[in-house]
């Protein structure tokens, strides 16, 4: 099981030792197929497989649950939360999701529990920066134009993937992790800067601002396109049903980051009017 990736490397050798080992998902504890082996007697002519390994159809209803989850966490929070506790709500959310979102991504262990978890806080932080740019700052319709937005290049990207106009090759992979990695070095150092009082322009309305912004968008848009080639070759490597789990926390977090960047440009373009 040989891949480019090493996210999936790493999860394909958890998932050969879970196999070696025996891990079922099937049966009670301290049953066959519960961390026990299966015996091969009359009553068990054969050894079923360790374990049920993930298809298409289980990250679709994973990424359809979490995403659930996110907006329903995002209405209640800005249905719940006080307007005067919005900056904060905000601010912690942002800091819970980012460590948990690390946690989650440099794990070799599929965790449903703590990526549940994610998407809770997610919906928290989506919820507090939705409110505040169509409640505070008065852009009138503007989440559903960044919702409706956020699927539609969603759903092209999907279709770009599966018709291969655009191919997941390990250049194309290699580079955009890169390009990943370095504008999120760039968002972090413009928010530590800012703190400061230091301000750089990139989230400003204007020329800068605008052009990073597109840039995020169309890089956030590219990240799918290794959401969806993970999701093809661990399916391929026979990866156990729930690092499912895995895969479709890698679409929500593409999904929430595409959605706050539209965001963000769509308020540029209500402030010039």
């Amino acid at each position: 099981m040989k891949t480019s990736n090493p996210v999936l490397s790493r999860l394909g050798q958890a998932a050969e030792r879970e196999r070696t080992a025996g891990y079922g998902a099937y049966g009670p504890a301290g049953a066959p197929g519960y961390g026990q082996p299966y015996p091969t007697t009359p009553d068990y002519p054969a050894a079923p497989p360790a374990v049920r390994p993930m298809t298409v159809d289980d990250v679709v209803v994973k990424t359809v649950t979490l995403l659930g989850i996110t907006g329903i966490a995002a209405v209640v929070a800005w249905n719940v939360v006080p307007d005067s506790a919005t900056g904060a709500a905000w601010i912690g959310a942002a800091i819970v999701g980012l460590i948990l979102g690390f946690v989650i991504s440099f794990s070799r262990m599929a965790n449903p529990a703590l990526v549940v978890t994610y998407a809770v806080v997610e919906g928290v932080f989506v919820g507090m920066v939705s409110k505040t740019y169509q409640e505070f700052f008065g852009y009138d319709g503007i989440i559903l134009q960044a919702v409706t937005a956020t699927f539609g290049v969603f759903f092209l990207m999907a279709v770009l993937y599966k018709t291969r106009v655009i191919r997941a090759t390990p250049k194309f992979t290699r580079g955009l992790i890169a390009v990943m990695g370095g504008l999120f070095a760039v968002i972090l150092i413009n928010l530590v800067l800012s703190l400061f009082g230091f301000n750089t322009g990139l989230r400003d309305n204007g020329p800068l601002g605008y052009v990073f912004s597109i840039v995020c968008i169309v890089v956030a848009a590219l990240s799918f396109i290794l959401s969806f080639n993970e999701v093809e070759e661990g399916v391929r490597m026979g990866l156990p049903q729930r690092y499912s789990w895995v895969a479709a926390f890698g679409i929500l977090v593409s999904l929430v980051w595409l959605y706050l960047e539209i965001l963000r440009l769509l308020s540029f373009l209500q402030g010039d009017d």
